[in-house]
């Protein structure tokens, strides 16, 4: 990979990562209302109801297990949720019922939902929580972002025939990559910071490559701190021994971080984008 012009590469990179499960997590969705499945279909009995809120309070009566399916048809995850207005403050318990049932209908009128059970706005309330759940589980996509370039880089390592646990590891710190290969890994500081773990290990006969991988697609000063970092880690590691590091990068948010991750790329043997592990890196540097 010698003489590689630095702005071919940068043009590569990526505006997204996202795979298949990115969007939605449906096993967790299917799961989550599964879990209220029952309650949501007593509740249904009140749909279209004549007298909703003397229904609602013969059914709590009978089966108040239904109270904790009522936080996720207003979308919000908890046991307990607060209001207040010009008739007082309440706490609402619906895992365990704290207040009178005539609270709670207050509870249900206020919040409109009455209005959305017994004027046909829904039909199903399991339908409804799982459009609500789908929903609310957009809100992890932050959290499954921060791991597709792990899990991209982890499909080619594996597709090259390594195996987990046997030749490659994930997420191990320095003191257990010196544990378990005793090789002094003193030189790489992280700047000071908390002991440095590494996104990916592999292991060859005569080498250990420490492998760190993100994909940026938007801005921020994080950005300029990472392309630094990573640089000093490439310097620490050239004076050791037997152990190479590898960056696996991408997003095009890179762009307005350019001067920086080139002052990293002109030093960094090992710096990849998701192009070249199309192009076969991966056999290429873990030969």
């Amino acid at each position: 990979m010698a003489n590689r012009d630095f702005m071919t590469w940068l043009s590569g990179f990526r505006d997204s990562i996202a795979d298949y499960g990115y969007y939605v997590d449906f096993e967790k969705v299917h799961r989550n209302v599964g879990n209220i499945k029952v309650e949501l279909n007593i509740l249904n009995s009140l749909i279209g109801s004549q007298n909703t809120e003397a229904d609602f309070e013969d059914l709590i009566a009978k089966y108040p297990e239904v109270l904790k399916c009522i936080p996720l048809l207003l979308a919000v995850r908890a046991n307990e949720i607060y209001a207040v207005d010009g008739d007082g403050e309440f706490t609402y318990g619906f895992k365990k019922p704290n207040l009178s049932v005539e609270q709670y209908k207050v509870f249900m009128r206020k919040t409109g939902l009455f209005d959305l059970i017994s004027n046909h706005i829904v039909n199903n309330l399991v339908d409804y929580a799982t459009g609500v759940e789908t929903g609310l589980d957009s809100n992890g996509r932050k959290n499954r972002g921060g791991h597709l370039m792990e899990n991209l880089v982890e499909s080619f390592i594996t597709k090259s025939g390594f195996v987990k646990d046997e030749n490659y590891f994930k997420e191990m710190y320095i003191h257990q990559i010196t544990e378990k290969w005793g090789i002094d890994l003193s030189a790489i500081s992280n700047r000071g910071k908390t002991e440095k773990r590494f996104d990916f290990v592999v292991k060859k006969d005569r080498q250990i490559y420490v492998i760190e991988t993100n994909c940026y697609t938007g801005s921020g000063s994080k950005l300029n701190e990472t392309a630094r970092s990573y640089k000093q880690i490439a310097q620490e590691v050239d004076t050791i021994d037997g152990v190479t590091f590898v960056w696996f990068t991408d997003g095009k948010g890179w762009t307005s971080a350019r001067h920086n991750l080139e002052e990293t790329f002109d030093v960094m043997e090992h710096i990849y984008n998701i192009n070249d592990l199309e192009s076969g890196i991966v056999d290429e540097v873990f030969k």
